[in-house]
């Protein structure tokens, strides 16, 4: 088992996990992990996933690098803007070590913090983000209205 940067072998698991975490389209996730190789992306600055010794791809995390973030004072934060391990294999350790990984880059790029957020009603997440030291620091309600 192995955690390592994303690369574009990956795309077809990676867009598959990206799949389960937010519904939408495979292409649409296609496009945007092509968009991240060709440095297009707006959103997205790292990954890395976690491959098992048979090659299987089995969760991904992605992250940015944000002008803010909720309870931090630093000008720019690097983000979790996204966190999966596919559900077989979970409550296995692979989530840690993806965030790990996220937290050894942020630091190794001179950051001091790594932020992360998650839906208010994901208590599963929560409960992922506060074992691994994660420190709770806002809960908001976002609305729209078109006009």
């Amino acid at each position: 088992m192995n955690v390592r940067p994303a690369q574009k072998r990956d795309t077809a698991a990676w867009a598959k996990m990206r799949n389960r975490l937010w519904p939408d389209s495979l292409a649409n996730h296609r496009k945007e992990i092509n968009d991240y190789f060709d440095n297009l992306s707006q959103s997205l600055i790292a990954a890395a996933v976690v491959e098992l010794d048979n090659s299987q791809i089995v969760g991904f995390i992605e992250l940015n690098i944000r002008d803010y973030a909720e309870g931090s004072t630093e000008s720019k934060v690097p983000y979790v803007e996204g966190w999966f391990v596919d559900k077989d294999f979970r409550r296995q350790g692979f989530g840690k070590l993806l965030m790990d990984y996220a937290a050894q880059w942020a630091k190794s790029n001179g950051y001091h913090e790594l932020a992360s957020d998650t839906e208010i009603g994901n208590t599963i997440s929560i409960d992922a983000h506060n074992k691994l030291g994660f420190k709770e620091v806002d809960r908001i309600v976002c609305f729209m209205r078109s006009v």
